[in-house]
């Protein structure tokens, strides 16, 4: 029994040293992509892309983590009244999973689209107003991940 509790204390040990939560919380995929366009083709292709990545490395057993960050024109794919791929982006969450994604909108468009038409834009549910769509993407390249401009 004594011989026991030790190798399950040993095991208890190194399941839960730094090493072991480092390697299980940080996926070592990371992509952003870049939308700055109001094109429904090159919102579907920046969907496809993340969905061909997602599907990649799950064949692969393993995942990934996802931004999708839209500013200027591009912020119609994210906002809740002019997307045209909407319903792609609802399922796509579920699609990722144990992946994720991560839906960026920028803020500034976003107050200078709402000062120029006179109402409030709102964006879908799904997504994350970030202060700046660029300065996400500029934030995202200097911590490591890999960018994609469809």
């Amino acid at each position: 029994m004594r011989v026991f509790l030790s190798f399950a204390a040993v095991a208890a040990c190194l399941l839960l040293s730094p090493f072991a939560k480092s390697q299980a919380e940080e996926p070592k995929h990371r992509l952003v992509i870049q939308v700055d366009q109001d094109d429904p083709a090159v919102m579907n292709l920046a969907l496809n892309n993340a969905t061909n990545v997602i599907e990649y490395y799950r064949s692969k057993g393993e995942t990934v983590d996802l931004d999708i960050v839209t500013y200027g024109p591009g912020l119609n794919m994210l906002r809740a009244d002019t997307s045209p791929v909407k319903d792609r982006i609802k399922r796509m969450k579920d699609l990722a999973f144990p992946s994720t994604v991560q839906f960026s909108a920028c803020n500034n468009t976003r107050e200078n689209m709402e000062k120029k038409e006179g109402h409030p834009v709102t964006v879908v549910s799904d997504a994350v107003l970030v202060p700046s769509g660029v300065v996400r993407l500029m934030e995202l390249q200097e911590k490591g991940w890999s960018y994609l401009r469809p």
